[in-house]
């Protein structure tokens, strides 16, 4: 057969090589077909119309020049002029004759798919241009898609409007901008076995994180219904994370699930419009999509395509792969694949990130997209009809984008949304473009007034902040080839999963200090005491809340498990093998009290801080089953999810006895001290923790020095307090003679001795004495780290003459 004159190619005729006659989505499903359903891969059939078919209908109808003509003058920034062009040009294709011959051809195929599923049966026709895998163009939902087509004259009118689809307004702006010619691209259409995903679910995953570009994790979103929603931002999805390396050794390696609101579903329609939009039931929108069995399916899938893509182009190559689920035969398809174009093509060596140097007010919060911060006149347009008001630099705020909204997307300094998740259509496009975007906001386009002065930020993790006014902010950026190494291991401190992918990229040796207070305020919010004894709250009201954030768990003390797992596996798996020592809870009784139901389980204390914290809580019988599930969430990390990176760490230990009795409650938990490597180490930050340090370190495997404790406690003095503040100072002799000490008896016993605290930052003169007193590591906020290490390096040069 010669490929290069064919009409038609069915899908398993193609090679992934075709993508000039076929374009790198019909070339990737080609591909797919063969090799994946060899790895027990499903891949819905189907077949191509080829972009030579494509040309040869534009020949028949004696289309070209009449299009040039039209294009020519235009003038791309002025979008009433972009639209009245474009759809021009749209109308004179879609004017046009399919030749018989081609015409032929398409009902001939579509008639072997219908005595394969039979008569009329349900097709996807989908665009796909020539130059779709371009490393730096990204041509994805530039042209059309077409779902439940039905019959040959709907099909041969679906294929047309593909064909019209390469001249969709930001179709023309987006070649216009990257300097393509139009007529070097050219479009294939598949026409592909639809998989019904309107009676179950579909979605997006990437085998990247979107926003991080961090590696090695596969980030899963699914909605109910056809996946059309997802894209257009329709519909908050449910997102998962799964984590790659431990996922190739077997482990059940989903380290984050959250449930998305989900209420709309995409159907089939009996009428001319082929799908509908109808409300999901109650019930249903608060449930997880799909089965943690199906979540590793997919995400399996996803590592097979990435590798097998990546040894074809021999570099590193993400997938961004759209997936249904059929609610017939239950079985999982992969409908589309293609390479990934915004962090594939970054520059790895340069850190970025941006910092906010004021504070607002909180207008708007969303999920953000990126990490950078941008600031401008708000713009709300509701309707696409009125783009044409947008000014370059604004920041565009509306209910939700598709392709159409792309000419102005791409001059504004920011870009916020009602509804959408992560994968939605401005998301996609913002991160392409590089600037910063708010999505799922749901009030945005009510609370946010046009003319309105605003700055966006996207630098704070997973949650994006519209603050009011223009708030000043600073880029920084480093090339890390130039920070040097050092014999002093810098580590850092973190509590917020949400920004560990963003951190990953830091010269670290880990993290030295992940606190789980952070997850227990934010991600549970629930005191363990009240989830275990939840059918012993006799106050409705207070029962009523719980059941609001631990819908779907008839287990509560799960919930609790749950929550803390993942996020304490989101921090491990973004150092990951590097360590990562986590503190167990070290709340006060008062911040205790302040969880959902905490007053009725914590007691009144005159000095919380020296008060029932810490290890002496472990054990106590008024709350050691609450201990019990931390230790089952990090059983779960480690024996479930594969993370055996982690060490687990006990805070405010005051005597010996009861250092054993926590390794005692720990083990009874199934949490056994050396047991898959686990090491415990303990917190030094009791002056009984250097005096008898000896002692202590023949039951912990090492400790961290917690700066802040102990200088308050050698001093005498209530860090909280600004009467006495002046006194307080990590560099007092007597502070520093007990560091110095307790790192002597680490090191004389072999045992791990590091640091967790601000002091090596704040001043070289502490930073020089650590280093001189051979500390092993120095556990330091994100912000100073990069600072941290150059002075340390010098310090390191100084002491030992390098």
């Amino acid at each position: 057969m010669d490929k290069n004159n064919a009409l038609i190619l069915w899908f398993d005729q193609i090679d992934v090589n075709d993508v000039p006659l076929v374009g790198g989505k019909n070339a990737s499903l080609g591909e797919m077909y063969r090799f994946l359903t060899s790895k027990g891969v499903n891949v819905p059939n189907g077949f191509a119309i080829t972009a030579r078919a494509y040309q040869y209908y534009l020949e028949h109808n004696d289309l070209k020049n009449k299009i040039r003509d039209i294009l020519s003058g235009l003038n791309k920034n002025d979008v009433n002029d972009l639209a009245r062009r474009g759809e021009e040009i749209r109308r004179l294709i879609l004017d046009g004759e399919l030749p018989k011959d081609l015409a032929d051809s398409i009902t001939e195929a579509y008639g072997h798919l219908c005595l394969q599923y039979g008569e009329n049966t349900d097709v996807a026709v989908r665009s796909s241009a020539t130059a779709e895998d371009l490393p730096d163009a990204s041509f994805a939902g530039q042209q059309e898609t077409y779902l439940n087509v039905r019959g040959k004259s709907m099909l041969l009118e679906s294929v047309k409007k593909c064909m019209a689809s390469l001249f969709t307004n930001r179709a023309i702006s987006y070649r216009e901008d990257k300097g393509f010619d139009h007529f070097s691209i050219s479009l294939s259409v598949g026409v592909q076995k639809m998989v019904r995903s309107d009676l179950a679910s579909s979605g997006v995953m990437f085998s990247i994180d979107t926003e991080s570009g961090f590696e090695n994790v596969v980030f899963i979103t699914a909605i109910y219904g056809l996946g059309e929603n997802i894209v257009q931002g329709r519909v908050n999805p449910d997102e998962y994370y799964v984590f790659k390396p431990t996922l190739k050794e077997g482990y059940k390696a989903i380290i984050s699930k959250k449930v998305g609101s989900k209420e709309l579903k995409m159907v089939y329609s009996d009428d001319n419009k082929r799908v509908k939009n109808v409300p999901v039931e109650k019930s249903l929108r608060r449930k997880f999509v799909l089965t943690d069995d199906e979540i590793l399916t997919l995400a399996r899938w996803a590592v097979i395509i990435e590798e097998h893509y990546s040894q074809r182009k021999g570099k590193y190559t993400p997938m961004d792969i759209e997936w249904a689920k059929d609610g017939i035969t239950g079985q999982l398809f992969i409908v589309q694949a293609r390479p990934e174009t915004v962090h594939s093509t970054k520059n790895k060596n340069i850190l970025e990130t941006y910092e906010l140097e004021e504070k607002g007010k909180v207008l708007v919060k969303g999920m953000s997209i990126g990490s950078k911060i941008g600031a401008g006149k708000v713009n709300v347009i509701r309707h696409v009809n009125e783009i044409s008001s947008f000014k370059p630099g604004e920041v565009l705020v509306t209910e939700m984008t598709d392709p159409d909204w792309e000419p102005i997307m791409k001059v504004a300094s920011a870009i916020i949304t009602n509804k959408g998740g992560r994968t939605c259509h401005a998301a996609i496009v913002a991160r392409e473009l590089g600037i910063p975007c708010i999505v799922g906001t749901e009030n945005a386009t009510e609370v946010l007034k046009s003319g309105q002065e605003v700055t966006v930020d996207c630098s704070q993790g997973e949650d994006g902040f519209v603050y009011e006014g223009i708030l000043k902010y600073k880029v920084n950026k480093v090339d890390l080839r130039e920070i040097p190494e050092t014999k002093t291991k810098i580590m850092i401190n973190l509590g917020n999963p949400d920004l560990a992918f963003s951190l990953a990229s830091l010269p670290v040796q880990g993290v030295g200090l992940a606190r789980e207070e952070f997850i227990i305020n934010s991600y549970i919010k629930i005191h363990p005491l009240a989830l275990i004894h939840y059918h012993s709250i006799t106050d409705e009201k207070l029962k009523k809340t719980i059941d609001e954030l631990t819908y779907g768990y008839e287990d509560k003390k799960q919930f609790f498990i749950d929550k803390l797992a993942y996020g304490i596996a989101m921090i491990a798996s973004a150092f990951y093998p590097k360590k990562v020592i986590v503190r167990l809870s070290d709340f006060k009784s008062n911040e205790y009290a302040n969880l959902i139901g905490g007053e009725l389980f914590e007691p009144k204390e005159d000095n919380p801080m020296i008060g029932w914290r810490g290890a002496s809580r472990y054990y106590h019988p008024k709350y050691k089953e609450a201990f019990g599930l931390e230790c089952k969430a990090l059983l779960k990390v480690r024996n479930e999810m594969g993370l055996n990176n982690i060490a687990v760490m006990v805070p405010f230990c005051r005597t010996v006895t009861e250092a054993h009795l926590v390794i005692d409650e720990m083990k009874k938990n199934g949490l056994v001290q050396h047991e898959n490597g686990l090491e415990v180490y303990a917190m030094c930050e009791v002056p009984s923790n250097v005096i008898l340090a000896d002692e202590f370190l023949n039951v912990f495997d090492g400790y961290s020095i917690g700066s802040n404790d102990l200088t308050q406690l050698t001093l005498g003095l209530d860090r909280d307090s600004e009467l006495v503040s002046f006194i307080y100072d990590e560099r007092n002799e007597a502070v520093k003679r007990m560091i110095k000490k307790v790192i002597d008896v680490a090191k004389s016993k072999g045992k791990y001795i590091g640091i967790c605290g601000q002091a090596p930052s704040d001043f070289p003169d502490f930073a020089k004495f650590l280093v001189e007193s051979k500390i092993d590591s120095m556990s330091l906020n994100p912000d100073t780290v990069l600072k941290t290490l150059l002075l340390v390096k010098e310090t390191e040069k100084q002491v030992c003459g390098e």
